[in-house]
């Protein structure tokens, strides 16, 4: 099991890596609605439909790989689960995927040619990953729980 121990850094910073990828499709692809929503010709609505499906597929792919690596590093050190710290970041997490559901139901009703939403939704609609990743970097770095 030390072995394995070693291995905890590697598996951090790959997390790391991979949550890093995530938020950068998290905070890009509302900003894709943004501009999306205020588009009226037929090659803009083609261009943004094939951005947002493909910006989808690779941050669900950063969200998966970051769950991935998180979930090694609790398998390998399963006493961090007892910590506040980690359940109320667990909790956030929750939300954050969510939102990451929200963002693919999004994507499909744009490629439906069915938004609803104004521009102005949309860029509140962006800042809720700001919100969590904020809370999320100050419950993993401070522990304040």
């Amino acid at each position: 099991m030390s072995t394995l121990i070693s291995l905890l850094p590697y598996f951090k910073a790959m997390h790391v890596v991979f949550v890093v990828t995530w938020f950068a499709g998290l905070f890009y692809l509302p900003r894709l609605f943004v501009y999306h929503a205020v588009t009226n010709d037929q090659i803009s609505i083609d261009r943004f439909k094939v951005m947002e499906r493909r910006l989808y597929l690779i941050m669900t792919l950063g969200a998966a790989l970051a769950a991935l690596f998180g979930s090694l590093m609790i398998w390998l050190a399963p006493g961090y689960l007892e910590m506040g710290w980690l359940k109320a970041k667990l909790g956030l997490v929750a939300l954050l995927i969510g939102y990451h559901g929200w963002c693919r139901a999004l994507v499909m009703t744009f490629a439906r040619d069915a938004n609803t939403h104004s521009q102005s939704w949309y860029r509140w609609f962006n800042e809720a990953p700001s919100v969590l990743l904020i809370a999320i970097v100050i419950l993993a770095v401070v522990k304040p729980l």
